[in-house]
């Protein structure tokens, strides 16, 4: 039974948002699952969206939920999921991204996960690493890779 799909998206994926709300469409509307909408920042990214958006540092701590709810692939994906009236929560994670899409899969018991990535050289992968593989290798239930079709180095 599938009740909970993690879509996973970071800085790279707003040029596939489509291919990825077609993914998750494809699992979550059947089986009448919840999406989790999951934005995952590195800290030094995190402190750079929380200057481009404005947030106001002076109050108390920053929810990340709320950080990811304001994110332009976020709204695309709400947008699309609301069209084909999928239920969804947003989640914002800060860490590396691997390790983070894994443990809010863990936390939020996801039956799915759906990541997003590119082609990459076999040197590529070696000097660079890849969220996705780590999130394949170490996620706690099925992974759905969304493969934008460039080919980085």
């Amino acid at each position: 039974m599938l009740d909970t799909v993690l879509l996973a998206v970071g800085p790279g994926d707003a040029d596939r948002s489509d291919q990825l709300a077609e993914a998750v469409l494809e699992v979550a509307k059947p089986a009448g699952a919840t999406v989790i909408l999951a934005h995952v920042f590195t800290s030094d990214e995190y402190d750079q969206v929380l200057d481009r958006l404005d947030f106001d540092r002076t109050v108390d701590e920053i929810d990340p939920d709320a950080v990811a709810s304001r994110h332009s692939t976020i709204h695309d994906l709400q947008a699309v999921l609301d069209e084909h009236d999928v239920d969804y929560e947003i989640r914002g994670a800060v860490g590396e991204h691997g390790q983070s899409i894994v443990d809010l899969a863990a936390s939020t018991s996801a039956d799915r996960v759906v990541v997003g990535g590119r082609r990459r050289s076999p040197t590529g992968k070696a000097v660079f690493g890849s969220t996705a593989q780590e999130v394949l290798l170490s996620a706690p239930c099925p992974v759905t890779f969304v493969r934008s079709e460039a080919l980085e180095g």
